[in-house]
């Protein structure tokens, strides 16, 4: 039921002059979404200038893990290291621990404040610092 619909965005580009980054973007999302769900993730958001990020990274050690920033790009990388030859043969492995990249598009605005991990589970915390000349002011009425 469900159908793929790719849209051509080179036609608008051609007319939406400055627009180009926000179909690359657009693409680049949608492409990224439907390839992969691993490793499943939460976006919660506590406050009006917070968000948080919960990845379930359960079998990474914190050496398996990568977060970086590249421009507004928050990419979060987990790469196992080699398995042991002493490590016990499975009979059910429900637990996947497969190497991935999961990428984030940052808005305009937005830091990356802590990153801890708890319990198997990632905790990125993304903060909305607003220069304050871009605040709501209340200009001063005067009298002429």
């Amino acid at each position: 039921m469900n159908q793929l619909v790719r849209f051509d965005t080179n036609t608008l580009n051609k007319a939406l002059i400055g627009f180009d980054r926000f179909f690359d973007t657009f693409e680049q999302r949608f492409a990224n979404q439907i390839n992969t769900s691993y490793p499943p993730y939460n976006i919660l958001k506590p406050d009006a200038n917070t968000y948080k990020i919960e990845v379930a990274v359960t079998g990474f050690e914190k050496d398996d893990l990568t977060v970086e920033i590249d421009q507004y790009d928050l990419i979060v990388k987990g790469t196992r290291k080699q398995v042991e030859m002493n490590e016990p043969e499975y009979v059910h492995r429900g637990l996947a621990t497969r190497d991935f990249t999961r990428v984030w598009q940052l808005g305009e605005h937005m830091e990356v404040g802590e990153v801890v991990i708890k319990n198997g589970v990632l905790t990125i915390t993304v903060n909305r610092i607003v220069p304050e000349a871009l605040k709501p002011r209340v200009l001063k009425i005067t009298e002429a």
